[in-house]
């Protein structure tokens, strides 16, 4: 059976994707899941906690002396906290802006980790496709701010 990752990946867009396109057609609140800007910061801070935490999982099986063994926990760390702290104190606008950001950094990191053959061609095109959907889904909804 063929893996579910990159389907799952794809699939974590969509929330980004729905949210922006509800905001461009002036719909703020949804039933249920109340306004649309904090579905998208709780959504968003999530996600970027949980790729983060993919790059401390990445360390663990990496050998001491290799320079990602100790800057992958450091960058994790740095950025999942970065999240947190901006979604406690920021405007929701200026916290939409810092995802994009960290959703870039993440990504950046990842072709440090593509270059350094610690993650796979495969698994990095698919980021670099999914990570264009929710940076552009995030700006499009940070202009309707």
């Amino acid at each position: 059976m063929k893996k579910p990752s990159p389907y799952l990946t794809f699939a974590g867009a969509i929330p980004f994707v729905a949210c922006a396109f509800l905001l461009m057609i002036d719909i703020v609140t949804v039933p249920m899941l109340g306004s649309v800007l904090d579905v998208l910061s709780a959504y968003g801070l999530v996600i970027g906690s949980f790729m983060a935490g993919a790059h401390w999982g990445n360390h663990l099986d990496l050998a001491e002396d290799n320079k990602w063994a100790v800057r992958l926990p450091l960058y994790s760390n740095v950025i999942a906290l970065g999240l947190w702290l901006g979604f406690l104190i920021l405007s929701a606008s200026s916290f939409i802006w810092l995802l994009v950001i960290g959703f870039i950094s993440l990504l950046v990191i990842d072709y440090s980790l593509h270059q350094a053959q610690i993650i796979s061609h495969t698994y990095f095109k698919v980021r670099q496709y999914v990570t264009a959907i929710v940076v552009i889904s995030l700006v499009i909804a940070a202009l309707q701010l």
